[in-house]
């Protein structure tokens, strides 16, 4: 089972990144998939979740009408877009896939947001 996340780097304040999360080794179709982040000296928090149709999304709050998180079961891969980014969303950004009892984590994707 892998989950392996890219899209990270440097963008300046109000800049945009679209993060990627390609899966291998489960049926992604049956997944649900989130992203979550970390920053630095702080607790890993959920971002955003998407259905196994993608028909349900969510968002916390801090993200919500700025991401937007979208799956392709065709290419197991989920994505989340990320607009007018701003320092507070410097973190890692990880991907989660839950199966039943089964969940998977990937190595995340340093997004620094800086001028």
């Amino acid at each position: 089972v892998q989950l392996v996340e890219s899209g990270g780097g440097l963008v300046q304040p109000g800049g945009s990144l679209r993060l990627s999360c390609v899966a291998s080794g489960f049926t992604f179709s049956s997944a649900v998939m989130r992203w979550y982040r970390q920053a630095l000296r702080k607790e890993r928090e959920w971002v955003a979740t998407i259905s196994t149709t993608g028909g349900i999304r969510t968002y916390a709050d801090s993200v919500k009408g700025r991401f937007t998180i979208s799956r392709d079961n065709a290419k197991n891969t989920v994505y989340l877009q990320t607009n007018s980014l701003n320092p507070e969303d410097t973190a890692v950004y990880y991907c989660n896939a839950v199966r039943g009892r089964d969940n998977y984590w990937g190595q995340g994707t340093q997004v620094t947001v800086s001028s």
